[in-house]
């Protein structure tokens, strides 16, 4: 219950903290066919929303996004907040952070999903235009309620996330993304380990003559996932669309 109040609260607050606001369409079900179930709550989302908010600060950055999952009405919501804290930011060392995240959220067939608690140090990055920017984080990560029957470390995981942003053609098009690597004792796969990656291509139409004011970009992400969304390997593309705000 305090994990629906907190999501509520925090879907509330969307439209005043949001950065940017995508909507995708996914083709995992008609690419998997193991993606496409035949119970109505139990087939992969064909469509999903997600907010961004990015917002740097004399001591470092705030940064979150909100996925919600859309399958003949809402099927599951998930969120990651992370805070970079860098008192230094004035010192030679301002390319390294302390990272803290949470993770969380709920689905309407496997009910909450279990909390994830990482804390670690961040690389981060960028040109002297900041048209590039990267960053690269190695967290401790803490699944709360992880269930591993043979071991007994089941709870301690580790994470790798890399995070990358390219402007390209002018602002007519960006690049970006991020990949993740971490450890989690999943018995149901029999496996440990997970990779997923979200790169993004967009176009921006505000460069279009007379649409400056038009922020919308339209583009494509592609899901690379081993492991993930099930045991094996998986690339899932979208269509999609964004407004930067």
């Amino acid at each position: 219950m305090k994990k629906v109040l907190l999501i509520a609260l925090l879907f509330l607050s969307l439209p005043i903290m949001a950065q940017n606001v995508q909507l995708h369409y996914d083709f995992g079900r008609s690419l998997y066919n193991d993606l496409d179930k035949t119970a109505e709550s139990n087939g992969r989302a064909v469509l999903t929303t997600t907010v961004e908010m990015f917002r740097p600060d004399k001591f470092g950055s705030t940064f979150f996004f909100v996925d919600m999952d859309y399958n003949k009405g809402v099927s599951g919501a998930y969120w990651e907040i992370s805070r970079e804290l860098n008192f230094w930011l004035q010192s030679k060392m301002n390319w390294l952070s302390v990272h803290v995240e949470y993770n969380g959220g709920l689905n309407n067939v496997v009910g909450s999903y279990d909390d994830a608690f990482l804390a670690g140090l961040t690389y981060s990055g960028h040109s002297k235009d900041y048209s590039k920017t990267w960053s690269l984080s190695v967290m401790y990560k803490h699944i709360a309620d992880a269930v591993d029957m043979k071991s007994e470390d089941a709870e301690a995981n580790f994470q790798i996330t890399g995070v990358w942003g390219i402007s390209i053609a002018d602002g007519w098009g960006s690049f970006s993304g991020f990949v993740d690597f971490w450890r989690e004792c999943r018995p149901w796969q029999n496996t440990t380990h997970i990779f997923l990656a979200e790169p993004q291509l967009w176009l921006n139409l505000n460069k279009i003559s007379g649409w400056e004011d038009v922020k919308l970009s339209v583009g494509a992400e592609v899901e690379l996932s081993n492991n993930f969304v099930a045991k094996g390997f998986y690339a899932i593309p979208t269509l999609a669309v964004k407004w930067t705000f």
